[in-house]
């Protein structure tokens, strides 16, 4: 069995430094997602995680350091700040005073990182966690971690260790449980441009105004490179389909929510997601559903992004024949992020 440590016991810092220093896999907690984490300079470490998981070649990782200005960056490798423009450069410095926290900026790889982390790439996706565990796991070993989400190559990201267990079981030598994370989808990750732009290539638990208002400029549009079978992703979490149940899982807007009444019934019984508590009464009158999970009763979208993915995989593992979840509606603060996981994860696949 996996074997599983309170992150706070004593100790339990020490025992995943030292196995992820003897080439091991580690579960560690963040403030976005449980992560599967391994030596970011060790290429036969780096190659391990991509076979635990499952995950293709082509799908680059996140280095993960606590030592995140520009300077810091370049000394440990992991950035060629010579590949930077002064533009580039400003931007980099402004978003990185956003670190510690969920934001994963896109940069010129340095000499240190090995081409398997990046997937052949001539860049890197690197971010500063602020969980206190991580931060002290990397600061023990003394040098970056890549860290994806720990689960099976697109399957529901964990927010609790008893998922990493689950799903990986042995291939992880140590969870460090810290309970169900704080913000409970992945980090924000943002491209930096030779002209200095900065542009938006997943939303995630860092809202866009924050990032713009570091910036003192908007956010290019949402890349799709890589989202629909064409060109290599420039970074994780941009294929079409991700962070899926094993179950179909179908989508319902607000407004298809409201018109349910008109529609024919479907097949089976739905485990069914909810936003908010708004239309409840409607949806299961309707549907008949084997289970309900309501997000966040209030419609609070930190609240419904920290519980997306439990709710996900409880249903999941539940009796309902398959999954129908409630977008939220349209607006700003995390709830891009909230309907990109959820428009991904019910992506033919």
């Amino acid at each position: 069995m996996t074997r599983v440590l309170p992150a706070d016991d004593e100790g339990s810092v020490r025992d995943a430094a030292d196995r992820l220093r003897a080439g091991e896999l580690v579960a560690l907690p963040t403030e976005t997602v449980y992560g599967l984490a391994a030596r970011a300079y060790d290429e036969d470490a780096v190659l391990s995680v991509f076979a635990a998981k499952g995950r293709p070649g082509f799908d680059p990782l996140i280095v993960h350091v606590t030592r995140a200005s520009r300077a810091e960056l370049e000394e440990q490798g992991v950035l060629d700040g010579s590949r930077l423009s002064e533009a580039a450069a400003r931007a980099v410095d402004a978003l990185a005073a956003l670190w510690p926290g969920p934001l994963t900026l896109v940069l010129p790889k340095g000499p240190s990182v090995p081409d398997a982390a990046t997937s052949g790439l001539d860049t890197v996706a690197v971010r500063a966690p602020s969980h206190p565990t991580t931060r002290a796991v990397i600061d023990a070993l003394g040098e970056p971690l890549v860290m994806p989400s720990a689960n099976r190559f697109g399957r529901v990201s964990p927010t609790e260790a008893a998922h990493v267990a689950d799903e990986l079981g042995e291939a992880v030598a140590l969870v460090l449980d810290a309970g169900a994370t704080e913000h409970g989808v992945e980090s924000t990750i943002v491209g930096i441009e030779d002209d200095g732009t900065a542009r938006l290539l997943r939303p995630g638990a860092l809202p866009r105004e924050t990032i713009e208002e570091a910036l003192g400029a908007p956010l290019g549009e949402p890349a799709h490179a890589g989202a629909d079978g064409g060109e290599a992703p420039l970074a994780p979490g941009m294929l079409a389909s991700h962070y899926a149940p094993r179950k179909t899982l179908r989508l319902l807007d607000a407004a298809e929510v409201d018109l349910a009444k008109d529609a024919p019934p479907p097949e089976g019984r739905p485990g069914v997601i909810l936003y908010s508590n708004a239309r409840r009464i409607a949806l299961e009158a309707r549907w008949a559903p084997a289970h309900t999970r309501v997000l966040s009763p209030e419609g609070d979208d930190r609240e419904a992004a920290r519980k997306l993915f439990a709710a996900l995989r409880e249903l999941d593992a539940s009796d309902a024949d398959w999954i129908l979840a409630e977008l939220p509606p349209e607006g700003d603060g995390l709830r891009p992020a909230i309907r990109d996981r959820l428009r991904r994860a019910a992506a033919a696949r």
